[in-house]
């Protein structure tokens, strides 16, 4: 680099030390964002720019006006990002002064372009402690804050799970240790993992953090207990760490964060990671797969932050009956009074995003449309108190209770705001006329100065008798007047040449250098004022974020609940009775999200029930695709929307409370752990069987099939056995080893179901009923032609079916049909050479 840069180069080497090591440090230079040294190759190689080199130094850069698409691809990827911002206007032979301006991470964006509307985007903390681990989780974007203690690695995991982090910071010294130990689970991580300073993760450290940010004098409020207490210790930490992190490292205004909620494990029904995958309650097995997720059948939301809580709901089910109880009675309102529903539901679709808005508002990045919004959100908010406030149900009428209309401030931006003003800040345009009697005048007079020029350029056409001459206005040389090279004789003595083109040139009077002065002078005056009020109608909404906040969330429940009214009267889902007894029955029961697919066979209904006294393990079989798998999936779906509060599809439902939900079903390897088949399967099975309880649901589909058929069928047999007499949790154990039937004989409380298929000839017909009863047949020849499998296999397979079937097989275990055909063979080969029909060895 040349001299004149190098105290630039000093300027950046001070800049990077002063943001964290792993930031990618986008340096502002002129119209572009440079990189140098090691961040411009990893820039170039995400980004696919140009890496450069000036006097041997690395970089590579994008426009500044680009910026924010290069940078949300860097998020994407799990990079930390530092803006560093020119704050003067460059001067000859000065270096600018540059500021880091803002710290971006992927658990930390507020870019509602690089968000998904229906999706937290949160930032989550560990902390080891002795009794286990604290978590702790914030929304930026929401300001939702959680904490919670857990006591082993694999809760830690579930819990990451359920919230599905974009970044986890733990503390300095930590993060291989934790990786290794209990984050991954030899699993790739799916989220970002940095460490900050240790000693914010410090008991002593986190309890002033706390209580300094939420201005309290103690966190008794919060349910956290001081730095000497145990019960609360790794939440303390965890939460204290996160906070110190974003306002510390990402310098990131907390502002909206009012309140921490401490989790209570206790309070939901548990599911695992291979039950939330398995059972596709968000995400799709496949990805592309479409709409097949429990989340896309169930929601009936208008509102992005409904649409988020659907989520949090659904990977959180409730255990307490009485919440359980609130939810249902507002969704029963909902599905009974339609016309209702629908007039709610209508002004529940004119709220905006209001949760992520008034972020954007506290980090200083809102702008005038979202204001506008805000004040589309509060207009609805008057009606929707107001047809709740005597509300027959108690839990909409306390529901209703929680929303403030705030109609002062709708007020000021109605009479303030433009209505559609630009998203720029500082181009003017904002603010609505007659708002601001100085604002009026510097507008009048930019209006009057525009008039004036008209008025010149027709007074100067007729003065000089040039027709086509202009006044016209450039940034750099101001107004003008631009006559054509043709009419350059007819230009007076007092114009002042200024600049000479290739088909005209321009002048300038004294006349219009006067008049240019007060013009620009008025324009640039108006839009730093239009300015100045913007900021004050942006921080008028700060003194009510937390009543804001609080409406904001209770509209979100009151959507979720009333879109679950709307869909059990659109699919007819009935009330599940939700009680503490041992009992599980589903009536005619579907598949939520099978029913709701557009193509295929219509579905057909099902019966099941459970009883912890007298029917608690459930012996399934049948052949392959005749609906096993979907149907045992089915009543833990089921299962898990009534602990929800949402209505169900069936036309009886009851369900004891449970207190886990397990799945194994399919099968996979894992080669990121060099694990075949059926050691994830049976990794599965062992977690289920070490924290499965009398209260669990456990969903079982082909235990064994990974290994040879004896081994297969011993572990089965055991794995059932114990289920049923060591812990009692109710069964649903689909399978191809018909001999397990046998256990519906040898155990108490255990029935033999079956799906039900019709024969015709050598075909088959899958009725998908499940009946009483086992079965011997798998039907799998029939289902192989089925796959499409080439004649010849089939006939094959029939064959050797049919010798096994017998067993017709030597001492070395191998079918005698086998050597029946080798001899065949043999035969017609010694014909062939004996060629006693003088053929040519024909035969």
């Amino acid at each position: 680099m040349s001299d004149v840069l190098t105290p630039m180069m000093q300027q950046y080497h001070r800049l990077k030390r002063e943001v964290p090591p792993d930031a990618l440090l986008l340096f502002r230079l002129g119209d572009f964002y440079e990189m140098f040294f090691g961040d411009a190759e990893i820039g170039s190689r995400l980004l696919d720019l140009t890496l450069t080199q000036r006097q041997g130094t690395p970089m590579c850069g994008m426009p500044y006006h680009a910026a924010e698409g290069y940078i949300a691809q860097l998020l994407k990827a799990g990079r930390r990002v530092a803006i560093c911002d020119q704050m003067e206007a460059p001067k000859p032979g000065q270096v600018v002064r540059r500021e880091v301006t803002q710290i971006l991470s992927p658990g930390s964006i507020l870019d509602a372009g690089q968000l998904e509307p229906k999706k937290n985007n949160f930032l989550a903390s560990v902390a080891p402690v002795a009794s286990g681990y604290g978590v702790a989780a914030l929304d930026l974007t929401t300001g939702e804050f959680f904490a919670g203690d857990f006591l082993t690695a694999e809760a830690l995991r579930d819990a990451l799970g359920r919230l599905s982090p974009a970044e986890v910071v733990v503390a300095q010294g930590q993060r291989i240790d934790l990786e290794t130990s209990a984050l991954s689970n030899g699993e790739r991580l799916g989220y970002l993992l940095v460490e900050h300073d240790a000693w914010s993760f410090s008991a002593d450290a986190a309890e002033h953090t706390l209580r300094d940010h939420f201005k309290t004098a103690s966190l008794d409020g919060f349910g956290l207990a001081a730095a000497g207490g145990d019960d609360t210790r790794g939440a303390l930490c965890a939460a204290g760490g996160l906070l110190h992190y974003l306002g510390h490292e990402l310098r990131r205004s907390l502002g909206h964060v009012h309140s921490l909620r401490l989790w209570q494990r206790e309070d939901v029904l548990i599911l695992d990671a291979v039950t939330r995958r398995n059972l596709e309650l968000v995400d799709p097995l496949r990805p592309g797969a479409g709409q097949t997720t429990l989340l896309a059948a169930v929601d009936r939301t208008v509102t992005a932050g409904g649409g988020r809580l659907l989520r949090q709901w659904l990977l959180a089910p409730l255990r307490n009956l009485a919440a359980i109880g609130q939810r249902q009675s507002v969704v029963a309102w909902a599905r009974a009074e339609q016309q209702e529903r629908l007039a709610l539901q209508e002004r529940l679709r004119q709220v905006r995003d209001v949760e992520r808005l008034v972020a954007r508002l506290v980090q200083g990045s809102g702008n005038a449309r979202d204001l506008i919004a805000l004040r589309v959100s509060l207009e609805q908010l008057p009606a929707l108190r107001d047809a709740l406030a005597s509300h027959a149900v108690p839990a909409l009428r306390a529901l209703g209770e929680k929303i403030t209309p705030l109609p002062e401030l709708a007020g000021l931006y109605v009479r303030a705001l433009a209505d559609d003003p630009p998203i720029v800040l500082k181009e003017g345009g904002l603010i609505r006329a007659g708002y601001n009697a100085t604002l009026d005048e510097l507008r009048a007079a930019s209006v009057e100065g525009q008039e004036w020029l008209a008025d010149l350029q027709r007074r100067e056409q007729e003065r000089t008798g040039i027709k086509s001459l202009k006044v016209r206005y450039n940034q750099v040389f101001g107004y003008y007047i631009e006559v054509s090279m043709a009419n350059l004789g007819a230009v007076p003595s007092d114009y002042t040449r200024k600049q000479t083109l290739a088909n005209a040139e321009r002048f300038v009077t004294p006349e219009l250098k006067e008049m240019e002065a007060k013009i620009l002078g008025a324009q640039e005056r108006s839009r730093q004022l239009e300015y100045e009020l913007f900021l004050d109608l942006r921080a008028a909404a700060v003194p009510h974020l937390r009543p804001i906040q609080e409406t904001a969330r209770a509209l979100h429940e009151i959507d979720v609940l009333v879109g679950w009214g709307a869909l059990a009267q659109e699919r007819d889902y009935v009330l599940p009775e939700v009680n503490d007894g041992g009992l599980l029955v589903f009536e005619e029961a579907r598949h939520p999200v099978l029913e709701q697919l557009p193509a295929g066979e219509k579905f057909v209904p099902n019966d099941v029930r459970l009883d912890t006294e007298t029917e608690r393990l459930v012996i399934l079989t049948g052949p392959n695709m005749a609906g096993k798998s979907t149907y045992i999936r089915q009543v833990a779906v089921l299962a898990l929307l009534a602990h929800c509060g949402c209505f169900v599809p069936a036309r009886r439902a009851v369900t004891g409370l449970l207190d886990r939900i397990f799945t194994r079903v399919g099968a996979s390897d894992d080669l990121g752990r060099g694990q075949s088949t059926f050691m994830v399967e049976m990794n599965e099975t062992a977690n289920i069987l070490n924290h499965a309880t009398s209260r669990s649901l456990v969903i079982l589909d082909e235990i064994g099939r990974g290994t040879s058929t004896f081994d297969g069928l011993s572990i089965a047999w055991s794995v059932a056995e114990y289920l049923n007499t060591t812990l009692r949790a109710r069964t649903l154990f689909a399978t191809h080893y018909h001999e397990l039937t046998e256990l519906a004989r040898l155990l108490p409380a255990t029935k033999n179901y079956n799906v039900a298929v019709r024969e015709w000839g050598e075909q088959i017909v899958f009725l998908r009923k499940i009946v009483p009863g086992g079965t011997d047949k798998s039907y799998g020849i029939q289902v192989a032609r089925l796959a499409g499998l080439p004649a010849p296999v089939l006939k094959r397979a029939k064959e050797v079916l049919r010798e096994l079937e017998e067993e017709q097989l030597d001492d070395a275990g191998t079918p005698r049909l086998a050597k029946a055909k080798q001899k065949k063979e043999r035969a017609r080969e010694v014909l062939r050479e004996l060629d006693l029909f003088g053929r040519g060895g024909e035969t």
